[in-house]
């Protein structure tokens, strides 16, 4: 498929073709299958998060992986046995849950999926008029139904059945996918590729081994938490099963039981429904609400429903009722509120509107009794729907509470359910006052429950200044600060039954499974991850890594802080048998912490990914009991007695996992900061010694594709097979390169990586031909153009190793590609314009560069041009990368080049301007005679006087050590009256000769003669202007002889400064 006013597809086709050939190469002479070295060969390991085998990599994926593969691609050149391994994750639910979808449409519509037209009419999307631009596979925009979701994977529907079955998806995708990465052009060695799960008995063996290490080591325990739960699967929902809410963990507040007052109750519709309901008689019926403040309920006027909403009456334990929404109950039902384990027993329902004017017995609260009042903005999806109200440390609560006396018609409410019930001073803070929630409000001058944003800003100014620095004014705990009483109240409250402890997710969670998760108060097995000494050993390692990033480091470190126990085991789902307690599976994010210490052994173990084929160790996965893979993972383990696993394979073994461990790399997308980094670090420090520890992470974040969001259902999304039949496998790695580096969300450009596919044609066409160019010098000194050419390669060479150095691939593509050919194209219009030709060994040597630096990025361009072109017999992965200590950058130089460059700028602005001054003469009298023009270049030996006074007043403002200005330079030259209008810009210019040469600019300026520079260059700089010759003038002797060259040029003269001619345009 082409995209709109797409070129001939002849370029692409072209490229497409090389690209075949050499994957092809590489396979047959197994370029990327790495083995273990010696101990004095230097290695790399890198590796990326394991793809789910749901479906076929998309440009997201692609994009995190290029980091890994960009990293390894260099590492190899740099003469290391770079390592890189893939598998294939397909533990959890996501397989599952869409299998269990096929099989009741299966029920539904038949294998051959037959949906009736009367439905199909219905979900049609609405005609817009709007053509999306298409977009090669995996569209699911507008799929209501998994096997449409199939179809759009492109899956025959005549086979969509077989995918009923969770095992037909293990079968199909992995080797889609890993035809897909073949096909972009990735340096995995695929002999250690292996799916997770009991589909492969080796690594099966291998998880087994991990978690029976890790209950011994008590990292594993078991007992009653609040964990977040699908009750459509009857099981922990942990971050890979869901749909949605990744990273989203359960929600404490206290729940408070708010006794509903018959006597006083100003409520008859809400009385008499409890009346006249059999099922509510005689029950103790509580208005329940949440609160994260406890400790502020001795404050509480009244509690707040919403009109809008509707509240039922759920049964707890046969006697109390309580009275909340939907949700909430459902909560409180998974948590052992309700008569039979997780099932909510409703007993009726009533508009929130009927509960207004209720009376209720406030825990804490000095009044016998407060009044239901309405809030409307209460919403459904947070705590209970029954609110508190404490005027006097919320805000909100006062403002209504205000807002309900000014106007208690308009809100419908009677004038006694809010006289006499007065804010009462509950916590001393040190600048808000006893009353903080009345000093915010006056302090940000709020006036209306409706200024939401002021309201939050006050809650947050009142709830941190309470929480930090209050101290209690009533209760059992005055004088004690607020952050030790919150905790002493609620216990009271909950051991007096006013209270108890409830759960809910921070916000929504859907399951894979399509239901809303709940937090569930269950038994269960789960990693400990709040052990303090556990969390000091990670922190260790996390301290010694490279992270990249600095605010990667601050995530890694809050994530780690928050961090505590994590369910390791479900129910239901695919995954290994949890091995102490087989009724349950290892989840997903428990499975998948050290299997890269597997992928080091896994080529030896078995030749297929499922672990069918026994591999070249001879050894069958019931061979790899306990005492086996300690011995092989674990130094100053014994050999373990009645193997019959050989020493010399058992050598083996270890040589691989010793010499490439630990990981040298790990690259991933930001979202797993949360959860599989930091599990990977506990894991890796509980398993392994400190040496074999990881030593980097590198993160990312998401891609975007033309600035906007991918998204299947708006059709702006990409596969990675479509995108390389669409681009090509090299210029979709040059856009993902160029996509950016840091945490922030990336950008994938489609018009760029079409572009590509002509910069990468064309180049290939220029170097074949001048190659064969028999025109081009040779022999002879190098000239001023060719010195300048030679020099910018090399400093492209050691800018470009920096950039991959530090994993910046950006500016290595930069570097590598862009900068690289504006040198050859600078070198190429210089020479042309001089008439002196292009030197063969230079072009020779542009073409290497080129062919080396690029490598990484673009591989199979690469070794066609290293090798087609070049003549080189062995793949560009096997070569050395270029060293910049081979060829030193001559920074004098650079510095020449880019003064000549800056002149003809100069000179062409000055054109410019000259030209501006003729248009506007011609408009004043209707004539455009000049005269004959001629071009004037003045420039500098030395410092002026006026300049050297500004040098000589800044210097001591200078850091030379450190290289630092400390921020006083221009109040310095105004000490010393030095502040005219030339002495700001100049001090800019120094500053930046500094920053190029050093100190030695607070004396010379330069590091080169400039008016040598423009005397060699003349020919250029005139030719490049359209000048035949110039005028060239020292600024001194302008100035020193205004008779001979006039007041208004010596003037001009004033302005030159060092590496900053005058050029002007002067009549004849």
């Amino acid at each position: 498929m082409s995209i709109p006013n797409a070129p001939k597809t002849t370029k692409r086709d072209t490229l497409i073709d090389i690209e075949l050939k050499y994957q092809s190469i590489w396979e047959n002479d197994q370029q990327f299958q790495i083995d273990a070295g010696t101990k004095d060969e230097p290695k790399f390991y890198v590796t990326f998060p394991f793809l789910y085998a749901n479906g076929r990599p998309h440009l997201g994926h692609a994009f995190s992986m290029t980091k890994a593969e960009f990293a390894v691609g260099f590492q190899a050149m740099l003469g290391k046995r770079a390592l890189f391994p893939m598998g294939f994750h397909v533990t959890g639910m996501p397989i599952k849950a869409s299998a269990d979808k096929l099989k009741r449409e299966i029920e539904m519509f038949g294998t051959d999926f037959v949906v009736p037209a009367v439905e199909t009419q219905e979900n049609e999307p609405p005609e817009t008029g709007i053509k999306k631009k298409a977009k090669i596979n995996l569209k699911s925009g507008g799929a209501k139904y998994q096997f449409q979701i199939m179809q759009n994977l492109g899956i025959p529907k005549s086979e969509i059945a077989k995918f009923a079955d969770p095992e037909e998806w293990i079968r199909y995708f992995p080797p889609k996918m890993m035809a897909d990465l073949k096909q972009g052009g990735f340096h995995i060695d695929w002999r250690r590729a292996f799916c997770s799960t009991k589909v492969n008995p080796y690594f099966d063996s291998f998880v087994g081994w991990q978690m029976r290490k890790l209950k011994k080591l008590a990292k594993v325990k078991f007992g009653e938490r609040f964990t977040i739960w699908s009750p459509k699967d009857g099981q922990a929902c942990m971050d890979h099963d869901r749909a949605s809410g990744e990273g989203v963990g359960p929600q404490e507040y206290t729940g408070i039981k708010l006794a509903w007052d018959r006597g006083h109750s100003d409520a008859p519709t809400f009385s008499s429904y409890i009346d006249s309901n059999e099922r509510l008689k005689g029950r103790n019926i509580y208005l329940v609400a949440a609160t994260l403040r406890p400790e502020t309920m001795y404050g509480q006027t009244n509690c707040y429903v919403s009109r809008k909403l509707m509240y039922g009456f759920f049964d707890i334990d046969g006697k109390d009722v309580f009275v909340c929404s939907d949700r909430a109950a459902n909560n409180m039902a998974h948590q052992g509120f309700s008569p039979q384990k997780r099932i909510v027993s409703k007993l009726g329902e009533i508009s929130g509107k009927d509960i207004i004017g209720a009376a209720v017995r406030a825990p804490l609260a000095r009044y016998d009794f407060v009044y239901v009042l309405p809030m409307d903005s209460i919403l459904p999806g947070k705590g209970t729907t029954v609110v508190t109200s404490v005027p006097s440390d919320s805000p909100a609560d006062w403002i209504m509470l205000n807002d309900f006396r000014k106007k208690p018609q308009y809100y419908e409410v009677k004038n006694k359910w809010i006289n006499g019930f007065e804010p009462m001073a509950l916590v001393r803070t040190p600048t808000l006052g006893d009353i903080a929630a009345e000093t915010a409000i006056k302090k940000l001058k709020i006036a209306s429950p409706n200024d939401k944003a002021k309201l939050e800003e006050a809650k947050e100014m009142v709830y941190k200044e309470g929480f930090h620095q209050g101290t209690m004014l009533v209760g059992d705990y005055v004088g004690d600060p607020v952050s030790t009483a919150k905790p002493k109240v609620k216990e009271q409250m909950i051991e007096n039954g006013q209270a108890f402890v409830y759960c809910e997710p921070e916000r929504q969670i859907m399951s894979r499974s399509g239901d809303e998760c709940v937090v569930c108060l269950t038994d269960q097995w789960y990693l400990d991850y709040g052990d303090e000494s556990w969390k000091a050993q990670t922190k260790k390692c996390l301290e010694r890594m490279n992270t990249f990033h600095p605010e990667a480091r601050r995530a890694y470190e809050a994530t780690l802080d928050w961090l505590h126990e994590w369910a390791c085991a479900r129910q239901f789902g695919l995954g290994t048998d949890l091995p102490w307690d087989p009724q349950y599976l290892v989840e997903s994010l428990s499975d998948s912490t050290i299997y890269m210490a597997y992928y080091t052994i896994a080529h030896m173990l078995h030749n297929d990914i499922y672990g069918q084929d026994v591999g070249a160790a001879g050894i069958k996965a019931e061979e790899l009991t306990d005492d086996v893979w300690e011995y092989i993972f674990i130094e100053g383990a014994n050999k373990p007695t009645g193997t019959t696993i050989s020493d010399k394979t058992f050598a083996a073994l270890h040589k691989e996992f010793q010499y490439f461990y630990p990981m040298d790399l790990r690259s991933s997308g930001k979202d797993l900061i949360q959860n599989h980094l930091p599990f990977a670090l506990f894991n890796h420090v509980a398993i392994f010694p400190e040496k074999h520890w990881p030593r980097a992470y590198r993160v990312n974040g998401h891609l975007m594709m033309n600035s906007e969001k991918m998204s299947k259902q708006t059709g702006n999304f990409l596969t990675l097979s479509g995108a390389v039949e669409q681009y090509g496998a090299d210029a979709t790695r040059i856009a993902l390169a160029d996509a950016g580096d840091t945490m922030e969300d990336a950008n994938f450009v489609e018009a760029f990586a079409n572009a590509q596919i002509l910069r990468l044609f064309t180049q290939k066409e220029w170097m074949e031909t001048i190659s064969q160019d028999s025109t081009l010098r040779t022999g002879g000194d190098y000239t001023f153009n060719d010195r300048v050419f030679d020099n910018a390669m090399s400093n492209q060479i050691k800018l470009c190793r920096r950039a991959y150095e530090n994993c910046e691939f950006r500016d290595a593509l930069k570097n590598a590609l862009f900068d690289l050919q504006d040198c050859r194209d600078w070198y190429r219009d210089a020479t042309q314009i001089t008439g002196e030709s292009m030197r063969k060994d230079l072009v020779q040597r542009f073409i290497e560069v080129q062919a080396l630096l690029l490598a990484p990025i673009a591989p199979h361009w690469c070794d066609y041009i290293w090798r087609e072109v070049l003549g080189n017999r062995t793949c560009v992965r096997s070569a050395a990368f270029p060293d910049p200590a081979a060829t030193p950058v001559d920074v004098t130089l650079v510095e020449a080049n880019d003064y000549v460059r800056r002149v003809i700028h100069a000179i062409r602005t000055a054109e410019a301007s000259e030209a501006k001054k003729r248009k506007k003469k011609k408009a004043a009298n209707g004539t455009n005679e000049t005269g004959p023009k001629k071009l004037v270049v003045i420039a500098c030996k030395g410092y002026m006087p006026w300049q050297k006074q500004v040098v000589d007043t800044v210097k001591s403002s200078y850091d030379s050590l450190n290289r630092i200005w400390n921020g006083g330079e221009i109040q310095t030259l105004a000490k010393a009256k030095i502040g005219n209008k030339k002495a700001i810009p100049f001090l800019q210019i120094l500053k930046d000769h500094i920053e190029k040469i050093g100190d030695a600019a607070f004396e010379r300026g330069v590091s080169f003669d400039e008016l040598e520079t423009l005397r060699i260059n003349e020919n250029l700089i005139c030719q490049s202007v359209g000048y035949k010759t110039w005028d060239l003038l020292v600024a001194d002797d302008v100035i020193g002889d205004k008779e001979k060259y006039g007041e208004a040029l010596a003037k001009k003269a004033e302005g030159a400064t060092p590496g900053y001619p005058v050029c002007t345009i002067e009549t004849a």
